[in-house]
């Protein structure tokens, strides 16, 4: 119990580091999930060729590499600083999770019977009041269990800032387990443990959104 005691009080160190990424790096990739499946649904046929490359390349790529090739080969290559280890992990997971989230969005806002879309048109209203109005409220029901899904594997995914050398839960798991090689499977224990504990929250909030998305869904 003292060990596991110790090993937990070690790793609540890297607390702070994970929630703040996944907090930051969860905003960043609801914001660029909107922006970019409702630009996918452009009239502009340059607009979605441009949003799709974005989408396909951070989909199509592992986040390890494109988390390396922010942190080690765009500053080297281009002389461009991206700013401190913890903004990049943001920007790294934000944009990897807003490919995958805007094709969320654009599904659910495709999902969206086109009866409601006719009976806009019916009455007189712009494509904004239509999109505002009755498109996005029913298309943002549907968008929320995957969004909560997503946010659970965007917890999973900041435990990579590690290897940026970012002082979160599993950076100072790895330091405990090289400095006492025995206790390695009882860290990962606890690890896993803390891990868990952060998704309750996230698990909860995505089966009330799972009711939710359920409700006031016009077919």
């Amino acid at each position: 119990m003292e060990d596991i005691l110790s090993i937990s009080q070690e790793l609540s160190r890297g607390l702070f580091v994970t929630v703040s990424i996944l907090i930051a790096s969860s905003l960043l990739a609801y914001f660029m999930g909107f922006i970019s499946g409702l630009l996918r649904l452009s009239k502009y046929t340059l607009v979605r060729k441009l949003t799709g490359f974005y989408i396909e390349v951070f989909r199509g790529t592992s986040l390890i590499v494109q988390l390396f090739w922010l942190y080690y080969a765009i500053p080297m290559l281009f002389g461009i600083p991206l700013g401190s280890n913890w903004i990049i992990g943001v920007i790294a997971i934000g944009l990897n999770y807003g490919a995958y989230l805007s094709e969320v969005v654009r599904g659910s806002v495709e999902a969206v019977d086109n009866g409601q879309t006719e009976a806009a048109i019916a009455l007189n209203m712009s494509s904004y009041q239509k999109m505002r109005y009755i498109i996005l409220p029913q298309a943002i029901r549907m968008m929320l269990p995957e969004f909560g899904n997503y946010t659970i594997q965007m917890l999973k995914g900041t435990a990579l800032v590690s290897l940026i050398s970012l002082n979160d839960i599993l950076y100072y798991g790895n330091i405990l387990r090289s400095s006492n090689l025995s206790q390695a499977p009882l860290i990962y224990l606890v690890i896993l443990i803390f891990y868990f504990v952060l998704a309750l929250p996230l698990i909860f909030l995505t089966r009330k959104a799972e009711d939710i998305s359920k409700k006031g869904v016009a077919n």
